[in-house]
């Protein structure tokens, strides 16, 4: 896809498998930056940040680096990772039976230029009892996980329908990426 390849700006193992969907050819680097996001700042705009400046802290590079981050809100509140097992209660009662928004955004940096985009995918979830919720907090799988689940595991059983594009969700926005990634070279 790339003459001189890809570096792809994250540690997310699920984020490498989704590239792999558009091209072999790349590279991983973690970008060590501080991902504090300055007070009452919007999800769609916390991830054109967070991206942005994950993409920036590996330029210069003769690759087209690719920075993204994810968010899950509910009303535009946006929730983390939780910190513990109390807290992913908490998360996955607050989005019980309810829709919240999942965004990812994606910047490409290759020299001087630089393109950053997002996507919203609405997520909803069936309502959940206590046993339900604390049988997922069981498995472990949303300790790692904005939002406290994964939909690409057993978190999808929490998952009533999704309004967008579902690899959004996992954390990388495939079909508008490979597109940006032909406009950008």
């Amino acid at each position: 896809m790339a003459e001189n390849g890809i570096l792809l700006a994250s540690a997310s193992p699920r984020r490498r498998e989704l590239l792999r969907l558009i091209t072999p050819d790349f590279d991983v680097a973690a970008a060590d930056v501080d991902e504090t996001l300055p007070a009452g700042i919007l999800p769609a705009d916390a991830v054109l940040y967070l991206s942005g400046i994950k993409a920036r802290a590996l330029s210069p590079s003769d690759k087209i680096i690719i920075g993204a981050d994810t968010v899950v809100a509910l009303e535009n509140r946006i929730i983390g990772k939780p910190k513990d097992e109390k807290d992913a209660f908490n998360i996955l009662k607050s989005l019980s039976g309810r829709e919240h928004s999942v965004f990812t955004g994606v910047t490409l940096i290759k020299g001087g230029k630089e393109r950053s985009f997002f996507q919203e995918t609405k997520v909803f979830f069936y309502p959940l009892s206590d046993d339900e919720i604390n049988s997922y907090i069981g498995t472990g799988e949303c300790f790692d996980k904005a939002g406290a689940y994964g939909i690409q595991g057993k978190g999808s059983l929490l998952v009533k329908k999704i309004d967008g594009d579902y690899f959004n969700v996992v954390g990388l926005p495939v079909a508008e990426l490979y597109r940006e990634l032909k406009r950008f070279e």
